[in-house]
């Protein structure tokens, strides 16, 4: 009672009061800035893995000398396997994409339309021209909307894929080349794959590398994304080790680590903004101590013990913690649950682009609030508020009051 009475009543020393006020803006800013800042990771690092599955395949079974004899064989070996819901096989190869003057490197797949639409998403966020077009023998292509654009290409309209692979001649070595059709304009608004992939049919992919009936894999997909680990290991022992398998996390190992290790570092960094706010209050219940020493003095000499004058000032300090952690908790799931709103507001107001998608690979900011991170840093706000009151709560306990009321 007495720890809550402190806290209402006005202070006569105003500067004791700005010091206790700083304490609590910086734990609101501190809680907001955290919860926001994991909230928009979160969902950077969902839409990321998301956007990335559209493109790679949950698991890839290879051959070790790059293609892959008789595929059907192969996929006889696993097709009954119940972790597996769609397979499909695919060819790819690099290559140069041109048209008049202009000329890019792309990634190039060998695709069956049919087929790929059951593992893969890309034919789902086809938005210009139709994917089935695509068909064998009559070269059509689909172009990533970056790589369309840098090309200058729209849908109708013809460009020349240079494979990397030469055909000897009586005239020397010359270059694969041939026409294609763009049937099909496709926009995963990930600028990494809309910049750098092209999609064929899989039996024209095979006609310009010249390899017959050869696939360089087969595409798995799978019930549950999460299990891949799993189902890699358990393929790679069904097979017997002669055929190469990869999940989609082996793929990306070292993107999603960095991701990983860049979301523990943001949260101590942001973290230490609690902290500091958190070493204010040490200094405001410091000074509030020395003010107050004679009122101390008195609730000593009418019996108060120490262990309750310790108490009146962890109150007063825990206080201006929990005010503060709640304020920010609520501004920041607030502003978590509406960033996908905000970020474009702000960026319209400014007339600017905070968030290039050339630079940020993925062009939209999406957020996804976890109650488990906000719990986490609401009591890691508490906790640290109510650790720096022990050492000036301690000092108040140690008041002599004959002491402090010596000159009174």
């Amino acid at each position: 009672m007495i720890g809550l009475r402190y806290t209402r009543a006005k202070r006569r020393n105003h500067f004791i009061s700005f010091i206790s006020m700083t304490s609590m803006v910086g734990i609101v800013l501190g809680v907001w800035a955290l919860i926001t800042v994991m909230s928009i990771m979160n969902g950077f690092h969902k839409d990321l893995r998301d956007r990335i599955l559209f493109v790679v395949s949950h698991v890839t079974v290879s051959g070790y000398e790059n293609f892959l004899d008789n595929w059907e064989s192969v996929s006889d070996q696993f097709s009954d396997h119940p972790g597996i819901q769609a397979q499909a096989p695919f060819v790819l190869g690099q290559g140069m994409i041109t048209r008049g003057k202009e000329v890019t490197g792309a990634l190039i797949r060998g695709i069956d339309v049919d087929r790929e639409r059951k593992v893969s998403e890309v034919m789902n966020h086809i938005v210009q021209g139709n994917p089935d077009a695509m068909q064998s023998g009559s070269f059509g292509i689909i172009l990533g909307k970056y790589l369309a654009r840098s090309l200058g290409v729209s849908v109708g309209e013809k460009v020349t894929v240079v494979a990397p692979k030469g055909k000897v001649t009586p005239a020397g070595l010359l270059p694969r080349m041939k026409r294609f059709t763009v049937v099909g304009i496709f926009e995963i608004d990930m600028y990494e794959y809309d910049s750098g992939i092209a999609l064929v049919h899989i039996d024209d992919l095979r006609k310009l590398l010249a390899i017959g009936d050869q696939v360089s894999g087969i595409r798995l997909k799978l019930d549950d994304v999460d299990n891949a680990r799993r189902v890699r290991w358990e393929l790679s022992n069904k097979l017997s080790n002669q055929y190469r398998v990869r999940d989609w996390t082996q793929e990306h190992a070292n993107f999603f680590r960095a991701l990983e290790i860049e979301k523990r570092v943001v949260f101590i960094v942001l973290l230490l903004i609690i902290a500091v706010a958190a070493f204010n209050i040490v200094s405001t219940l410091v000074m509030i101590v020395t003010d107050k020493q004679s009122d101390v003095a008195i609730l000593r000499t009418l019996g108060m013990s120490p262990a309750s004058v310790m108490k009146v000032f962890m109150v007063q300090g825990s206080f201006i913690g929990i005010v503060g952690t709640l304020i920010g908790s609520v501004l920041g799931v607030i502003t978590a649950l509406n960033v996908e709103t905000l970020i474009p507001a702000i960026e319209s107001f400014f007339d600017t682009q905070l968030f290039p998608a050339d630079v940020y690979v993925i062009s939209n900011f999406p957020a996804e609030m976890k109650w488990s991170d906000v719990s986490r840093i609401v009591i890691s706000a508490l906790v640290m508020s109510f650790l720096a009151t022990l050492y000036p709560a301690w000092r108040a306990s140690r008041v002599e009051p004959a002491e402090a009321l010596r000159y009174e």
